[in-house]
């Protein structure tokens, strides 16, 4: 894949969705590069890696193609904690396949987006991995995953073959924080 593959897996989701951006596992940026490109090579991310050599050359890619875009790097375990701000989106790029339990994550998500906030998935489109890619999902299973966690039914939003499990795809989701239900009042009896 090229970086117009990249672009075209995540733009319809990412454009128009506002400026601010957390980018989970974004490795030595393709990703990344693709986000800030959809843009308009403004906006904001945080792009957060447990290798901070690869976040290095990520923020080196980025600061030579896009210098206008505001990119911090931030070294973490995205299954362990994540920056305290709210987001317009967040970007897993072949990042969540990495994860079991993509329960609590996804939860994490939710927490971290503003209302109606995006989420953008891109992901080999199978459900059984191998030692480099783990724990894939394939659309199908996104949609049932992702509206268990309590985000809008995903939209598919390209998908591209791949030598590696067959395809990828990318899609998005929304979530809208709404109220938390009240209480039933009880009347005496």
């Amino acid at each position: 894949m090229n970086h117009d593959d990249h672009v075209s897996l995540i733009r319809a989701g990412a454009a128009g969705a506002g400026l601010r951006w957390l980018e989970l596992g974004a490795g030595e940026g393709a990703f990344t590069l693709a986000l800030a490109d959809v843009l308009g090579g403004a906006g904001s991310i945080v792009a957060l890696d447990r290798n901070g050599g690869a976040l290095a050359r990520a923020a080196e890619h980025v600061a030579s193609r896009f210098p206008a875009t505001d990119l911090e790097t931030l070294t973490a375990d995205f299954t362990r904690s994540f920056p305290p701000d709210l987001f317009d989106g967040v970007l897993a790029a072949n990042s969540l396949h990495f994860v079991a339990d993509r329960a609590p994550v996804l939860a994490a998500i939710r927490r971290a987006l503003v209302p109606g906030g995006r989420l953008v998935v891109v992901e080999y489109d199978a459900d059984r991995g191998n030692p480099w890619v783990p724990h894939p999902f394939s659309f199908a299973s996104w949609r049932r995953e992702a509206t268990v966690a309590g985000f809008a039914p995903p939209t598919l939003i390209r998908r591209v073959p791949s030598r590696f499990l067959g395809g990828i795809y990318g899609a998005v989701t929304t979530y809208e924080r709404l109220m938390e239900p009240r209480s039933p009042v009880k009347h005496p009896a």
